[in-house]
């Protein structure tokens, strides 16, 4: 076995994982796999690549919050998230690069959105 250091500075696993039909909810169902697919498509316009990857994941047991997102290294949780709010995320991300904070200006976090909790 080889060690090796991280490849990218950052990734994030995105929820996409898929339930039975009468099972729990799952991300997947929740918009998972297109959040996955718009955040790859964001790091790529920003050629980004080899330094944040976007990965789905499985089931990170907290799909009643879903979908959902885990950043690492910094092990960080995101619940709930919808598009809208991937331009935020992404640029806090961007922000850590390099172990600097970077000259990308961030926009304020989108306005908090009440949801229902889950019955």
């Amino acid at each position: 076995m080889l060690e090796h250091a991280l490849p990218f500075q950052k990734i994030v696993f995105v929820c996409c994982n898929q339930r039975e039909p009468g099972e729990r909810e799952c991300c997947a169902n929740k918009g998972g796999k297109e959040l996955r697919d718009k955040l790859k498509s964001m790091v790529k316009a920003r050629n980004l690549q080899s330094k944040i990857r976007v990965s789905q994941s499985g089931c990170q047991d907290k799909c009643e919050h879903g979908p959902n997102l885990m950043v690492f290294p910094e092990n960080r949780w995101f619940s709930h998230v919808s598009e809208a709010e991937l331009e935020y995320l992404l640029e806090s991300i961007i922000a850590t690069l390099d172990g600097q904070p970077s000259n990308v200006t961030t926009q304020s976090p989108p306005p908090v959105v009440e949801r229902p909790s889950p019955a």
